[in-house]
């Protein structure tokens, strides 16, 4: 049964560009069995589809609290950024199984109520970054501690879709950029549903560059990286990247979201509150250890007690440490105990 998979293999020789990643030149940290059906790269996004770190991004919020259905979480969003990325993987014949791997994974790491608690838990500890979180969390903590045992490139690609470093591969600076784009277009999206923005509040350079509906950016930005990364530099070499007039675009939208939703007025009580709960729970854990589920506590040895709390806390839902903050500091005023029921006086 193995041919099937070897077939796979060979067929990637045959249809992808010579600069994208091979599964059959993919590395591990521990050897693995190979599967007889699936690639290295496709049983890496299997891995972290089924990972109880994905299932609870759908309970994560991306910038809107609480908000309803409608508005994205940060599932939704690593599926839009995996969808943006396949299409600019297949559209530059580069590996479209390595690329969703890395754009499934990129935000595992993610703490409570985005990157509110994200700023929370770095003011915290001195330093925490979702990037970082998110390869511990399928280098160490998924599986019961003992990790996905992901290939070097999508743990490469996970670690550095964001920040200064570039990913190894192209595909995982596919993910960079993919991850932008989405992020940027659906978030505007979620605030024109809110309220808080209308199309023409954009600056006239986005408009007329990008667009003014989610759709036309995404169309915009993903033909743009499409069409100019699939020239080659002097050196014959390929590169993930815009137009200097997309770019400047892209980066006045970015500047744009950042004054009016991501750190604007109308969304600071919300931030303050998800931080307030952050830091609680953190003190709280710090001071009682012991409260933490036998799994944390087991790694303490291993970790050190500050290290099992971060990796704890960043792990709550948005509603689970909501939970656990009421359950832990607010007393239960209006609850009726077990067996009090019709009890007069």
């Amino acid at each position: 049964m193995a041919e099937i998979r070897e077939r796979t293999e060979a067929l990637e020789y045959e249809i992808l560009a010579p600069d994208a990643a091979k599964s059959r030149e993919a590395t591990r940290q521990e050897t693995l069995d190979l599967c007889p059906f699936r690639t290295a790269y496709q049983r890496d996004r299997d891995r972290i589809l089924h990972s109880k770190a994905f299932r609870r991004m759908k309970h994560k919020t991306q910038v809107y609290i609480m908000s309803g259905d409608h508005y994205r979480t940060r599932m939704t969003h690593s599926l839009e950024v995996a969808q943006i990325a396949r299409t600019i993987a297949r559209g530059l014949r580069l590996n479209e199984d390595l690329t969703e791997a890395i754009a499934l994974g990129h935000d595992v790491g993610h703490t409570p109520f985005g990157h509110s608690g994200e700023a929370a838990m770095a003011k915290l500890t001195g330093h925490f970054a979702h990037n970082e979180q998110s390869l511990r969390v399928v280098d160490f903590l998924e599986r019961d501690g003992t990790g996905l045992n992901l290939t070097d490139e999508v743990r490469d690609g996970i670690v550095n879709h964001s920040g200064s470093r570039r990913a190894a591969t192209l595909e995982g600076r596919i993910v960079h950029v993919a991850d932008r784009i989405a992020y940027l277009c659906h978030d505007y999206d979620d605030s024109l549903r809110a309220g808080l923005l209308r199309p023409d509040d954009l600056p006239p350079k986005v408009k007329e560059h990008i667009g003014v509906s989610h759709s036309a950016m995404i169309t915009a930005l993903v033909s743009d990286v499409i069409t100019q990364s699939d020239r080659p530099d002097e050196y014959g070499r390929r590169d993930i990247r815009l137009t200097p007039v997309i770019q400047q675009a892209m980066d006045s939208f970015r500047t744009f979201m950042f004054v009016h939703i991501y750190h604007s007025q109308a969304l600071a009580r919300e931030r303050a509150q998800a931080v307030f709960v952050i830091e609680q729970l953190f003190h709280h854990f710090r001071a009682h250890f012991d409260q933490l589920p036998a799994e944390f506590i087991a790694r303490e040895e291993r970790w050190g007690q500050q290290q099992v709390v971060v990796d704890y806390v960043a792990g709550l839902t948005d509603s689970y440490a909501v939970q656990l903050f009421t359950e832990t500091f607010i007393p239960p005023v209006g609850f009726v105990l077990p067996g009090a029921a019709g009890v007069t006086r």
